[in-house]
């Protein structure tokens, strides 16, 4: 269980901020692709003995550079070349679990082990996660701008392909850390969800950065623990207590909320009426 909550924790709070950008740049079919196309990594790496997060790692940097190089290099625009390759990827993978000998569940990489996670996959996500935070708060005003304005962050001096470029890293760096908590098909909405939910809670970006990070934590810990008592699968219950967050902040969300535009647009319609 302590294990199982460092990893979560870990998890969510780089995904929530990871998240963050996507959102603002229309990223959420790229996070989706990453995440399904390190499944034949894994796989290949326990075939050959290597660490899990070897294996995820290059295939999500394979991944990304496929997309790249397909959408560069053809006349087919880029959610095209997303969905080839990551079916094509994620399809390898399932073919690979298919075939493969293993006294190891390889399915636990479809749908997460959280409390299966040894104190060797703790070390992997912990170093992981320590890089790609790093470079996260680094280069947060350069992503930033990049996510706003690219052609301002170009005159700047900026290069946007290369800031991009590194962005898709980081995402299949995060996407190896979120494997470990709740399964290649789960992490997609651990990489959605936070950034969706402060994005209806505030208008200030750096904002964002604080509050996607805190309620997705919230969100892992509370799922973990609810897991462990209905004894029910933790990955899922994790997102789902995510999704609930989401749920309430969309429909309660003071400024940005179902309720709150219909009251808004009700006392405009009535300002209107009397002024008419």
């Amino acid at each position: 269980m302590v294990r199982a909550l460092a990893v979560t924790i870990i998890a969510a709070v780089l995904c929530a901020l990871l998240s963050c950008w996507l959102v603002l740049i229309g990223w959420s079919l790229m996070g989706d692709a990453v995440s399904h196309a390190v499944l034949p990594g894994v796989v290949l790496a326990y075939i050959v003995g290597a660490p899990f997060a070897l294996g995820a790692l290059v295939f999500g940097f394979l991944a990304v550079a496929l997309i790249g190089g397909v959408r560069d290099t053809s006349r087919l625009k880029e959610d095209a070349a997303i969905g080839i390759v990551f079916t094509t990827l994620f399809s390898f993978g399932l073919v690979l679990i298919s075939i493969t000998p293993s006294q190891v569940d390889l399915n636990h990489i479809i749908f997460g082990n959280l409390l299966g996670v040894s104190a060797a996959d703790l070390w992997q996500v912990l170093a992981l996660g320590a890089i790609t935070f790093t470079i996260l708060m680094l280069k947060r005003k350069d992503f930033t701008l990049y996510a706003f304005d690219p052609t301002h962050a170009h005159a700047l001096g900026v290069n946007p392909r290369l800031l991009g470029a590194l962005l898709l890293d980081l995402l299949a760096m995060t996407s190896v850390v979120a494997l470990q908590a709740v399964g290649v098909i789960l992490v997609v909405a651990m990489l959605i969800i936070p950034g969706a939910t402060a994005y209806l809670l505030t208008d200030k970006f750096s904002s964002m950065l604080v509050i996607a990070p805190v309620l997705a934590a919230l969100g892992g810990v509370v799922g973990v623990y609810i897991s462990y008592y209905l004894d029910a699968s933790t990955g899922g219950v994790v997102v789902l207590a995510q999704g609930i967050i989401f749920a309430f902040v969309y429909f309660f969300s003071p400024r940005h909320g179902l309720i709150a535009a219909r009251l808004a647009a009700k006392n405009r319609r009535k300002a209107v009426a009397v002024a008419n």
